[in-house]
């Protein structure tokens, strides 16, 4: 069965008027929802309001909001206000970030930040679930209650990477999200491990979301440059480093970056080539249980600009 398709704006925007063109083509288009990563500029929910209060009202997903900047009730809140306001539902991913953004927003990174994990989701999950939130934890607490009330749904995910995380998520998330991962690393690690904790709490086993990062081919555009332009960031950190390893996907960015950005798109991490073949390989991430596929244009925007990653995204939506 192929996943769903689904449009990840593929730039950190600084005004919310920079994600209409987006909102619009996941409305318009074959496209199951929106999605936006952590910004510095703009909060995603309040960007997501904007576009519906302009029209643009579409299911949408963060990926991944990061723990230490809001406290899980106020994450809730947000959310529960957002499916409220838009009246279409939205999947919520957490992750605890770097240990430097930790220790910048925090004073100190995490102990643990599966623990820390653990405790945000469970009390997030909690309150959209049912209003009430009643955990003493080691990193997050919380006896509140908010307004509960029939609206869309507000799915509770988490960033997974490495095989702890994805059982974590397992036990105690809706979703689990991957971002760079390979297909057979989804397969192989991921998924398993998902079981493995779903199978332990007795629950479903999330679905799972992957951001893929895609490039087109065009005549003038090197495949080679926009992976090093959407990943070079995420090959320079040691758990992306050691997850893409595990993959089989060899990455040394400091020491050969173009030799580095090749070998994602050697080894699946990075989709480059026509329309037929990024579909035949999406097919690979069919086949390893991902529901739903997120598009990711970043490096395309960072290189050529926003309209040429709108004009990808709309060849990609349509084909799906």
């Amino acid at each position: 069965m192929s996943s769903a398709r689904s449009i990840l704006v593929p730039f950190g925007p600084v005004r919310p008027q920079q994600v209409l063109p987006f909102a619009a083509l996941a409305q318009w288009g074959d496209s199951a929802a929106l999605w936006q990563g952590q910004a510095a500029g703009t909060d995603a929910l309040l960007n997501f309001a904007y576009a519906s209060d302009h029209g643009f009202a579409t299911p949408v997903g963060t990926a991944v909001s990061l723990m230490p900047f809001a406290h899980p009730f106020d994450a809730a809140m947000r959310a529960t206000t957002l499916v409220s306001a838009t009246g279409n539902p939205a999947t919520i991913c957490f992750g605890p970030g770097s240990t430097s953004l930790q220790r910048g927003l925090l004073g100190a990174p995490y102990r643990s930040p599966l623990g820390a994990a653990r405790e945000y989701v469970t009390i997030v999950r909690s309150l959209v679930d049912t209003g009430e939130a009643a955990f003493s934890g080691e990193f997050y607490s919380c006896s509140m209650r908010m307004p509960h009330m029939p609206r869309p749904k507000v799915s509770v995910g988490l960033g997974v990477l490495r095989s702890r995380m994805a059982e974590l998520a397992g036990e105690v998330a809706d979703v689990a999200v991957t971002w760079l991962t390979p297909a057979n690393y989804i397969r192989d690690v991921i998924r398993p491990a998902l079981v493995r904790g779903a199978t332990r709490a007795g629950r479903p086993v999330p679905r799972i979301v992957a951001m893929v990062p895609v490039s087109l081919a065009q005549n003038d555009r090197d495949p080679v440059d926009v992976a090093l332009a959407s990943s070079k960031g995420h090959m320079s950190l040691p758990h992306y480093v050691a997850m893409l390893d595990s993959a089989g996907v060899r990455v040394d960015v400091d020491a050969d970056p173009r030799a580095s950005a090749q070998a994602l798109i050697d080894g699946g991490a990075f989709l480059a080539g026509d329309r037929a073949s990024v579909e035949s390989a999406m097919s690979d991430y069919d086949d390893a249980g991902v529901s739903e596929i997120v598009l990711n244009l970043s490096g395309v925007a960072e290189l050529e600009g926003h309209r040429a990653a709108l004009a990808d995204l709309e060849t990609l939506v349509d084909a799906a």
